[in-house]
């Protein structure tokens, strides 16, 4: 964990707590917290007082990675990109044949951080904030726990409506704990979401993987010399879709949800025929149940909009929306905005 203490001194009770949680890929400091130009949402926030925390997920960033380490542990698949091979390693079946982790871990590990602030910070609640696959850790936990989440911004969530309910059996499930990606592929797959002149810096292709391997101190020394490997961490997941969302009317209710994303983010609304890969942000606004609802749609934006030029308008959205819980004065409704960070009532 992070910190980013930007409060002006003050009581402990008057202290607005932000958490910040990375998604499936990337971890959390080269995701909220890159050292470059104006990029760091956690600083932005900091700089309006808020003090932010930052957290990794076991098996993400600088948090412990249980058996990610042995490279005959990445997805047997993907063992041809660990070239040249690492001391030792003959490809061949994971050595641990299960997943790394679970929702059950997840939320548990973020409970320990949330509790922790509240005691160190004399809080009474948290602001979540949380970029693609953290609503499957945020979203729920909120539902369960609204007296410790002051309210939820959920930036590019990653949501699937019709999604299980229950833990699969038997648990850990069958599988290996890690997988791998590349900076080309990175790269490459960042792009295909770019539609718009400027809507990139071509500095990021370095940036952003530098602070990734910042983070993988044993990823950075696989594959080729001076490129790395990201390692990922494979998770089985649950208890987040239209059901759930719905539940207790807490989501909307006593904490209210902010979600925005890019109109040209394709992972986060798809069309697979899994319910389990049938992602639909939309579908998330629908299910919330509560009243204190807002979507925003941003323009010339990917799921990758962190690293974009939209970026500094989600950093101020967010600083608005931390404060006033609103979007153009209302409380609920769906919206755009341009890359001048201009909000208009969604037609």
């Amino acid at each position: 964990m992070r910190e980013r203490d930007g409060t002006p001194p003050g009581h402990p009770d008057e202290r607005t707590a932000v958490l910040m949680l990375h998604g499936r890929s990337v971890p959390v400091l080269a995701g909220v917290d890159l050292d470059f130009k104006s990029y760091s949402w956690a600083d932005a926030l900091a700089k309006a007082g808020y003090d932010v925390f930052m957290m990794d997920l076991q098996g993400s960033g600088l948090s412990p990675r249980p058996k990610m380490d042995d490279p005959r542990n990445v997805n047997p698949a993907q063992q041809h990109l660990l070239k040249p091979r690492p001391p030792g390693f003959t490809p061949g079946p994971p050595n641990y044949p299960y997943q790394l982790s679970n929702s059950n871990s997840d939320r548990d590990e973020l409970n320990t951080v949330v509790e922790w602030i509240i005691r160190e910070r004399g809080v009474k609640k948290v602001a979540f904030i949380g970029w693609s696959a953290a609503a499957f850790t945020m979203g729920p936990y909120a539902v369960k726990n609204p007296g410790k989440v002051s309210s939820l911004f959920l930036l590019a969530p990653i949501f699937p409506p019709e999604g299980t309910s229950d833990a699969p059996d038997p648990l850990p499930q069958p599988g290996f704990p890690m997988f791998l990606s590349t900076k080309d592929g990175t790269w490459k797959g960042w792009g295909s979401e770019v539609h718009c002149a400027g809507q990139r810096e071509e500095e990021m292709r370095d940036k952003v993987w530098d602070a990734i391997m910042k983070s993988d101190p044993v990823g950075s020394m696989w594959g080729p010399v001076d490129e790395g490997r990201n390692r990922i961490r494979n998770f089985v997941r649950w208890g987040w879709n239209k059901t759930t969302a719905a539940q207790g009317g807490v989501l909307g209710g006593s904490v209210p949800v902010l979600i925005a994303y890019g109109e040209y983010d394709r992972q986060v609304n798809t069309s697979s025929e899994d319910p389990e890969f049938n992602f639909s942000v939309p579908a998330l606004y629908d299910a919330i149940a509560g009243d204190h609802k807002l979507m925003v749609k941003l323009d010339c934006a990917g799921h990758s909009v962190v690293w974009e030029m939209q970026h500094k308008n989600v950093h101020n959205l967010s600083k608005h929306w931390l404060k006033h819980l609103k979007v153009d004065g209302k409380t609920q409704g769906i919206f755009n905005m341009n890359t001048n960070g201009d909000i208009s009532p969604a037609p």
